[in-house]
């Protein structure tokens, strides 16, 4: 299990840790923060992008195929359930990610279309599209 460990300091200032790696996300000035690093809604943004760029460059490296380099932008709209097509759920609402991906190097139109669909297999995407549960343990400290 990947464990990351997260301490908020003043304001909303908050020090992530995996392994060796630290991080800093805050909020913008407007929204109460300082403004140190991205918000936590931009390191999943983050996060994906960066698993569907690995996920292609690892494929077509195990291709031999002469992908080059792998861009990948992406942003989310939040909707009301009710108001998107073809939704039937019991959410209040519906999240729609946005993807662009450019794919350089002199590759064929199949490789390419190829390499859009391994981007779709990456592990945090298949995350995100699977039911997810959350197992809530609180620990409370008593002030003395």
């Amino acid at each position: 299990m990947a464990q990351v460990t997260v301490r908020l300091q003043e304001g909303l200032r908050a020090i992530i840790t995996a392994g060796s790696h630290t991080w800093v996300a805050d909020e913008p000035i407007e929204e109460g923060g300082a403004d140190t690093g991205p918000t936590p809604t931009q390191m999943l943004l983050g996060s994906l992008g960066a698993c569907m760029a690995m996920t292609v460059r690892l494929y077509a490296r195990r291709k031999n195929w002469p992908l080059e380099a792998v861009d990948v932008a992406l942003d989310y709209e939040k909707m009301n359930a009710s108001d998107y097509p073809g939704y039937t759920g019991d959410s209040p609402f519906v999240y729609e990610f946005h993807e662009h991906i450019v794919l350089h190097g002199h590759l064929t139109d199949e490789q390419k279309t190829r390499l859009t669909e391994i981007s779709k297999k990456c592990p945090v995407r298949r995350i995100l599209e699977s039911p997810v549960f959350f197992i809530e343990k609180f620990s409370r400290t008593e002030n003395a």
